[in-house]
C-alpha cells in the first residue's frame, strides 16, 4: 500500500492500493471490454469496473443507461461492425438485433476469459493523477457509501457517450398537460399504440422511432430542424456501407465522393421534397449519415407528417416555427447526448467551453497521454473495428513509454493540436456533429501510431 502524495493532483492522504503495472478500465461495454482483451494480450493486468452487473454498456437494454429500445438493430452492417479476430457468425443476417449484439459481445467476453478481469457493481467516482504519470482511481459499490482507491499505471476510459441525454428548453415545456420523454427512456414500441405521438429530431434515433409510431400510433408528427440525406440501408443489393467501401478504397478525392453520392442518393431515393421534407442544406458527408429505409415508404402512405421545429408549447398544444399547432399526447425527444465523465476533471481530457473533450488522435489526454478515452467516435460505418486498434495503439504505446518515455510522448505529440477532426468533409459545427469520424482516414492514422510505436531495430 501507498499514500497520496504529490505530482500536482493529489494533495490529501487517503490510502491507495498500489496495483503496479496494472490497467484500469472504466466500462464493460464493447469499448472496455476491447481494451481490456487487447491490453492483456499486451502482458497488463487489468481491472475492469462497471456499474452495472452485466456487460454490454448500451447494447444491453436493461441497463439505466442504455439507450437501445426493444426493436433496435445496428444501423452499421455486420461486415464493419465485428471485431477483426472475432467474427460474427455467417448466419447472422446483415444487420444484427440488439439482442444478437449482447449475445456477441458475451461470446466475445468469454472466448477471451475477461470477466475474471471485470468488477461488477462498481462504480467510478473519482480518477486522478499522481507522480510518474499514475492514476488513483477511488471506487465504491453501486448503492454503497465505502470508498476505496487502487493506484494505476495507467486508465482507459470507456463509459460511452451515448447515456446523458442532451435536452432542449423550450418555452412552456414544463407545463405540458401530455407526456414528454427523452429517446433515451423510450424502450418498448408498444408503448406507441393508439397515441398522437410527436418525434423531435431527425438523426437515425428520431427517424427509427417515427417509422415505429408510423406502425402503431393513431397520428405521428416528425420535428426536424433541417433538411438530411437519406441513405437507404442497400444500395445494389448490398449493405451501403459495404458499398460505400468499394468507393473509399478507389481513393478519389472527397469532393469527388460527394458528387458521385449525392447523384447515387438523388437516383435511389429522389426529391425529398416530394414528400414534404426540406431539401438538404448541406452536402453529403457533412453530417452524420441518415441510413433508414423506412421512413421515406411511411411518409409516402401518409403514416409520418413531417413537420417544422418546435416553437413553443402550451398548456395542451405545441406550436411549430411556421406557426400552425398540433396536440400530441405523447413528446419524444430524440435529441441526442453529451459526452459525460463525472468522475474526471474535465481538464484532464482538454474539455472546451462548449463541453467538447480536445484529444490527440481522439483518444489521448493533452495533458496526460496515460489516460486514454476508448470508443468516443461517430465514424461513417462501424464502430467497433476502430476502437479495436485504438485499443492494441494504446497497449502497444504503454509498451514503449516503458522503454522509451521521449519516444512515446513524441508519438503522440504528433498527432497535435489536440480535438482535431478526423473527418474527410467539412461537417457541421454542432455537438452532433463533435465526434464524426472518417473510418478510413482514422484508421490509416491509427496505423501510422501503431507504425512509430515499433520498437527500434
Amino acid at each position: 500500500m501507498s499514500m497520496g502524495h504529490g505530482g500536482g493532483a493529489r494533495g490529501d492522504l487517503r490510502a491507495a492500493y498500489d496495483r503496479g503495472e496494472t490497467v484500469c478500465v472504466i466500462g464493460a461495454g464493447a469499448s472496455g471490454l476491447l481494451a481490456t482483451k487487447n491490453l492483456t494480450e499486451h502482458g497488463y493486468g487489468v481491472d475492469c469496473y462497471d456499474r452495472e452487473t452485466g456487460i454490454g454498456g448500451a447494447w444491453n437494454w436493461r441497463h439505466d443507461r442504455s439507450p437501445v429500445y426493444d426493436s433496435a438493430h445496428l444501423i452499421s452492417s455486420k461486415a464493419a461492425t465485428q471485431f477483426p479476430d472475432f467474427p460474427m457468425p455467417d448466419t447472422w443476417p446483415d444487420f444484427p438485433r440488439h439482442s444478437q449484439v449482447l449475445s456477441y459481445l458475451e461470446r466475445y467476453a468469454d472466448h477471451f476469459d475477461l470477466r475474471r478481469h471485470i468488477w461488477f457493481g462498481t462504480e467510478v467516482v473519482r480518477v486522478e493523477p499522481v507522480a510518474q504519470g499514475r492514476w488513483d482511481v477511488t471506487t465504491r459499490s453501486t448503492g454503497g457509501v465505502t470508498e476505496r482507491t487502487h493506484r494505476y499505471s495507467a486508465v482507459v476510459v470507456a463509459n460511452g457517450h451515448n447515456w446523458s441525454p442532451k435536452l432542449p428548453s423550450y418555452e412552456g415545456m414544463d407545463s405540458y398537460s401530455g407526456e414528454v420523454i427523452h429517446a433515451s427512456a423510450f424502450k418498448d414500441p408498444a408503448t406507441l399504440r393508439g397515441r398522437r405521438v410527436l418525434v423531435v429530431g431527425a438523426g437515425n434515433t428520431g427517424c427509427d422511432i417515427a417509422v415505429e409510431a408510423a406502425q402503431r400510433a393513431a397520428t405521428c408528427w416528425h420535428s426536424r430542424r433541417r433538411g438530411y440525406w437519406f441513405v437507404p440501408k442497400y444500395l445494389t443489393g448490398r449493405p451501403v456501407d459495404q458499398v460505400n467501401e468499394l468507393v473509399l478504397a478507389a481513393r478519389l478525392p472527397p469532393r469527388v465522393r460527394q458528387w458521385l453520392f449525392q447523384r447515387v442518393l438523388k437516383l435511389a431515393v429522389g426529391d425529398l421534397r416530394r414528400f414534404g421534407l426540406p431539401a438538404p442544406d448541406h452536402k453529403v458527408y457533412e453530417t452524420h449519415p441518415i441510413v433508414n429505409s423506412q421512413l421515406i415508404y411511411y411518409l409516402g402512405h401518409g403514416r409520418v407528417t413531417p413537420v417544422p421545429d418546435v416553437a413553443r408549447f402550451d398548456r395542451h398544444a405545441v406550436e411549430l416555427v411556421d406557426g400552425s399547432r398540433i396536440e400530441p399526447d405523447l413528446v419524444v425527444l430524440a435529441t441526442g447526448y453529451l459526452p459525460q465523465f463525472e468522475f474526471v476533471d474535465p481538464d484532464l481530457l482538454g474539455v472546451d467551453e462548449q463541453g467538447r473533450p480536445r484529444l490527440h488522435l481522439q483518444m489521448f489526454s493533452p495533458r496526460h497521454p496515460s489516460l486514454a478515452v476508448a470508443g468516443m467516435l461517430q465514424p461513417d460505418a462501424g464502430l467497433f473495428p476502430l476502437v479495436h486498434w485504438q485499443t492494441v495503439a494504446f497497449a502497444r504505446w504503454l509498451r514503449m513509454r516503458e522503454v522509451d518515455p521521449d519516444r512515446a510522448a513524441a508519438a503522440v505529440a504528433r498527432f497535435s493540436p489536440p480535438g482535431r477532426r478526423w473527418h474527410d468533409a467539412r461537417t457541421k459545427d454542432t455537438s452532433r456533429h463533435w465526434f464524426e469520424t472518417s473510418r478510413i482516414s482514422y484508421l490509416r492514422a491509427l496505423q501510422r501510431l501503431l507504425d512509430e510505436l515499433e520498437p527500434s531495430r
